[in-house]
């Protein structure tokens, strides 16, 4: 019995970890947050989000754009105008992440304060 305990506590503790793995490898990253902060407020088009964040490039912008499409965070419309446009929306499911957000955000101002009163 106590063997059966064991694995099944093993395999949640796997399981939490694939979980949060999955969570950081979607929203982790230098980039991410961000562009989706930027698209967020109102930047919906290419040059848009890339003016309004700091230091990052053509490239990384667009790869990462992809990767969040991928994962449903944001969608992409082309509109047929001339010439065409194309821009950039967050998805509803996107913003499930607020509560991950927030808890990520208050935890990084706690580390703040505890950093700053080491040193």
């Amino acid at each position: 019995m106590e063997e059966g305990k064991a694995a099944n506590k093993e395999k949640k503790f796997k399981e939490k970890i694939k979980a949060i793995q999955d969570t950081m490898f979607v929203i982790g990253g230098k980039w991410k947050v961000p562009i989706i902060l930027s698209i967020y407020s109102g930047n919906k088009r290419f040059n848009e989000i890339v003016a309004s964040i700091p230091d990052i490039t053509n490239r990384v912008l667009s790869k990462e754009l992809k990767h969040l499409e991928n994962n449903l965070l944001i969608s992409r419309t082309v509109i047929d105008d001339y010439p065409v446009r194309v821009e950039y929306t967050l998805t509803d499911y996107c913003l499930s992440i607020n509560e991950v957000a927030a808890s990520m955000e208050k935890w990084g101002k706690n580390h703040i304060k505890k950093i700053k009163g080491k040193l």
